[in-house]
């Protein structure tokens, strides 16, 4: 299935001194709703990779995630996103789903033989971008340092794609969210195109940008969060992310700072709680600074 990251199901994490399972995730669940409009900046992306390094040889789809704006051309998402990738394709339209195809979305099932990314540049609501990875991103335990950045070919400026009318996404300081307290009463915005709902029978994978307002339900402990990801409700009442919303942010409240990326779960089934890859820490910071002033930072695309 087109929504579910190449590696579901089959990365196991072991993390410190806790062992759990730790799934790369992606969609807004029951308990979610539209996004109305309210955060244009953030975007579905579609990832691709030239798998033999042939620039003749037609791009292959690999898989999707979300992600977000914080200025016109620098995008952030999940390391495990980014990470191997050659060609990341963006859409900032609240529904991609409804007139896919028209639209520029690409057909998962079908692409032509031709396929390249400069003939989909300028189609629909497209953008095409460069994917970059956070250097201490380590595929084999991607929840420790989750971080990717796409940059694009072209500023998003257009009414099509996103004309930045509405500003973008902040970063956050460092160090800014040590202390936060566990409870309902710390509550996040998590936004995202993932499933909205996953299970043994069935799943609902529109690609709708929707919200959630999970609540914080561990940071600092020993173990599998650590002092790098919260860990936030995902149930029928807050909603939550699943697959697809990898990479999405996680504001804090209802502001327009990112204090995480949305990362990984816990189960197959999106339920329970969701791991966010915590975005105030100065090296993060940097990295992806480093883009907006014009460096092209020290992370690659395709690390093998």
């Amino acid at each position: 299935m087109e929504e579910i990251l190449r590696r579901i199901l089959t990365m196991l994490a072991v993390a410190l001194t806790a062992i759990a399972i730790a799934i790369p995730v992606g969609a807004i669940t029951n308990g979610g709703e539209p996004d109305a409009g309210e955060h244009p900046y953030v975007g579905l992306s579609v990832y691709f990779f030239d798998h033999d390094g042939d620039p003749k040889t037609p791009l292959a789809v690999s898989h999707r995630c979300s992600g977000t704006l914080i200025s016109k051309t620098v995008y952030v998402t999940a390391g495990h996103c980014t990470f191997g990738m050659d060609v990341a394709m963006l859409w900032f339209a609240g529904d991609v789903q409804t007139n896919q195809g028209s639209n520029g979305f690409p057909d998962f099932s079908n692409l032509p033989d031709d396929f390249f990314f400069d003939a989909w540049g300028n189609r629909g609501d497209t953008v095409t971008g460069t994917p970059h990875t956070f250097p201490l991103y380590n595929d084999a335990a991607f929840f420790l340092n989750d971080l990717g950045v796409v940059v694009l070919d072209k500023a998003v400026t257009s009414a099509g794609l996103y004309d930045g009318t509405a500003g973008y996404a902040a970063l956050p300081a460092d160090g800014q969210f040590d202390g936060l307290e566990v409870g309902r009463h710390t509550t996040f915005t998590s936004v995202g195109y993932g499933l909205q709902r996953s299970t043994a029978a069935f799943s609902v994978a529109d690609k709708i940008r929707l919200k959630a307002h999970p609540w914080l339900v561990q940071i600092n402990v020993p173990g599998f969060s650590g002092d790098f990801s919260f860990l936030l409700s995902n149930n029928s009442a807050t909603g939550g992310t699943c697959f697809g919303d990898s990479g999405g942010p996680n504001f804090i409240g209802d502001t327009t700072t990112i204090a995480g990326i949305t990362s990984y779960g816990l189960n197959g089934s999106c339920g329970g709680t969701g791991g966010v890859w915590r975005l105030d820490r100065q090296d993060a910071i940097d990295f992806i600074t480093s883009f907006t002033t014009g460096g092209k930072g020290k992370g690659k695309g395709k690390s093998k």
